[in-house]
């Protein structure tokens, strides 16, 4: 019982908050231009667009299609409406004695007239407050301040909603087996989520001889199945494509080893690990080929094989490769049949063109392939000096882009923004040349940030072309209506919003040591974990503690809050953009985090956070598109976001495919930069509608 009372001591009350307010709705007065606080307008990469209405030539050539949301409540019909009400007969009174006849109690004289003077105060005090309210109602109303004119672009009417849309997975228009693996990786009762069924809707449709190739975006919020909806329609007609060219010779033979028929494009190696394990499991019934560039792969010819040390050797040399890189050995340069391959778009350019940037290994293993001795061509250093430089190096292509017949852009705001785009288009420029319909790579300093109807040219490619994403910014927005003008977009009723089950807590600083803030609040996760334990388990087993993800906005940070933690008994996983296990070629450093389709790790020391890592510290590397753990139902976020892009993709680890999950904000309450927080606040109060 005691220590049920502590745990009841631990556990404070969260100061969830949720707001009906929603962007869709906004009334004409807030369309103004937006600034930042210092004056200068705020910048199409953070600011989202409110509506994905085609602009400029796309009004006519576009199309925009958003899923229905859910039907509003409508009320029963009345059973007693149209009927007279009844007359009841009134209650006999009981009869009462004259009162006026009995003397009045004399009153205290102090206490009395204490009692009467306060009751008089407060009735006086309310009607004052009655009367400020009926003069404030005659008043005009003020203009209300928008708290995301900063974030939203407020200049486009509502959309239109799509209606006759399919409520479940079922064959056809899905493979059988593509139907089967769909049912063993969700479950058979598995319903399909709004961008899934337009998904559904509108990509299955096979493609005619002639007819142009297909170009759509997907928008919805975090955690809705954007991978589910733009793989299904890609992997069936790889599937159908194979079976009509089995018999016929490929038109375009090429001798590079690997000749995919799909890429597509993330913008992080662990994202691209995880895309390639789950297209594996759609596919492994339809039997298609999947590779990922981002891992470190072994060739497994009879050389390598034998007993099970050595094979374990060369998979732990495989692991260690710094860069994690795709690498093809001289010996099995013949070519590959590779129905998909997902990477990183200057992985994939290396791979296209031969060429890029390696390190010191790399380099020494080509000059000693060429027959330079490493004295000629690479200098050993002292221990006490710094890395290696970089060297540009070229090498034979290893990949052939002719028989690419779609292409997915996942995360296409960030592939799309001006410090990844030039990469992004010039690996589709390229694609495009080799299927022999070359398009104009425009530069980035070149481009209209403007929606224009006549001075931009429009690009098609030749396959077909998918975007998706969680946020959709103004320059994206603006890019897609010059450029790609026949574009269809397919967005779901809630985006730029947090999913409906992940709540949203603020708890402020303490003014002391912040790092000392974050592990009380971690701890109080943990003490309610063990409640509900102590409250709802049957056995002895032990307590199943969640686990957590804290974003930070620099990677100085990071390191200083898992030392931290780590001293504090806290065992915790710290992963920046240069840590060295990133350099490994596999998702090993995320195990117990991230979401896999395999049984949960159990065993001695597992729940245990002094032995077992239950927090990951990292910054926005790991926040977009990942696919976490269901244990985590919890996200911190201790620094104050930069835009509202960042928070939406950070708070949307959690909460995802209808889990419960809460993202807590922390901040000051006071004192200096108490402002910001309060506006931060009434952001995520708009967000979370």
């Amino acid at each position: 019982m005691a220590s049920l009372l502590a745990l009841r001591q631990l556990r404070g009350p969260g100061s969830s908050t949720s707001s009906q307010f929603h962007t869709s709705i906004v009334s004409s007065q807030f369309r103004t231009k937006s600034k930042k606080p210092n004056g200068k307008p705020a910048s199409a990469r953070t600011r989202l667009a409110k509506s994905l209405q085609p602009a400029g030539k796309a009004k006519r050539l576009g199309k925009l299609e958003v899923a229905p949301s859910r039907p509003e409540f409508k009320r029963d019909a009345l059973p007693h409406e149209g009927l007279a009400p009844q007359q009841r007969a009134s209650p006999l009174r009981r009869r009462t004695t004259e009162l006026r006849s009995i003397p009045k109690r004399p009153a205290p004289n102090d206490d009395a007239d204490a009692q009467t003077e306060v009751k008089n105060w407060a009735i006086k005090a309310h009607s004052e407050r009655v009367d400020r309210r009926k003069v404030a109602a005659r008043q005009p109303s003020v203009a209300q301040v928008n708290p995301l004119e900063e974030e939203f672009d407020l200049s486009v009417p509502a959309t239109s909603s799509s209606k006759d849309l399919p409520t479940q997975f079922s064959s056809p228009p899905l493979m059988p087996g593509l139907l089967q693996s769909l049912q063993e990786t969700l479950g058979n009762d598995a319903k399909p989520t709004a961008i899934q069924a337009l998904s559904m809707k509108n990509l299955f449709r096979d493609r005619v001889e002639g007819e142009r190739y297909k170009e759509f975006l997907l928008a919805s919020e975090t955690g809705s199945g954007k991978s589910i909806a733009y793989l299904l329609p890609m992997l069936q007609d790889l599937k159908r494509t194979e079976h009509e060219q089995s018999d016929a010779v490929s038109p375009h033979s090429t001798p590079k080893p690997l000749n995919p028929r799909a890429l597509v494009l993330a913008p992080t190696h662990e994202l691209t690990r995880q895309l390639a394990s789950f297209a594996k499991n759609l596919s492994h019934v339809i039997k298609l080929r999947v590779m990922c560039a981002s891992k470190a792969n072994t060739t497994s010819t009879a050389k390598f094989s034998g007993t099970a040390s050595k094979m374990k050797e060369k998979f732990e040399e495989a692991g260690t490769v710094s860069d994690g890189a795709f690498l093809i050995s001289k010996s099995s340069r013949g070519s590959r049949p590779v129905d998909l391959l997902v990477g990183t778009p200057m992985k994939l350019l290396e791979m296209e063109r031969g060429r890029g940037w390696n390190w010191e290994e790399r380099a020494r293993e080509r000059a000693m392939r060429i027959g330079k001795t490493k004295s000629e061509d690479v200098k050993d250093t002292d221990e006490s000096s710094k890395e290696a430089s970089r060297e540009f190096w070229v090498d034979e292509p290893e990949m052939g882009l002719e028989n690419v017949q779609w292409v997915v852009v996942d995360e296409a705001d960030v592939l799309f923004d001006p410090d990844f785009q030039e990469s992004t288009r010039m690996l589709l420029g390229d694609i495009a040349a080799a299927r022999g319909s070359p398009v104009p790579v425009i530069p980035s300093s070149a481009l209209s940030s403007t929606p224009d109807s006549e001075a931009t040219t429009t690009i098609s490619y030749p396959f077909n072309f998918l975007l998706t994403s969680a946020t959709i910014p103004t320059s994206l927005a603006t890019y897609l209506s010059n450029y790609h003008p026949s574009l269809t977009r397919l967005a779901s009723p809630r985006l730029h919003h947090l999913p409906p089950t992940l709540r949203t807590e603020h708890t402020s600083w303490t003014g002391g040591n912040k790092n000392a803030d974050i592990e009380r609040r971690i701890r109080r996760v943990w003490a309610e974990d063990a409640l509900v334990h102590s409250k709802t388990a049957t056995g002895s087993g032990p307590v199943k503690l969640s686990k957590l993800l804290v974003f930070c906005n620099k990677r100085s940070r990071v390191e200083q809050l898992a030392a931290f933690l780590d001293g504090r008994g806290i065992k915790c996983v710290a992963l920046t953009g240069g840590a060295e296990t990133r350099k490994r070629g596999s998702n090993h450093h995320l195990d117990g985090f991230l979401k896999t389709g395999g049984p949960v790790l159990t065993g001695p020391g597992m729940c245990d956070p002094a032995q077992t890592p239950h927090v990951l510290v990292t910054t926005s590397l790991l926040s977009r598109g990942l696919d976490f753990s269901p244990m985590i139902k919890h996200v911190f976020i201790v620094d104050e976001p930069r835009n509202m892009i960042d928070f939406l993709h950070r708070a949307g680890r959690a909460g995802r495919a209808g889990e419960a999950g809460k993202v807590v904000v922390f901040g000051r309450a006071k004192g200096r930069g108490s402002g910001r927080t309060e506006e931060v606040k009434e952001k995520v109060r708009a967000v979370a509608g």
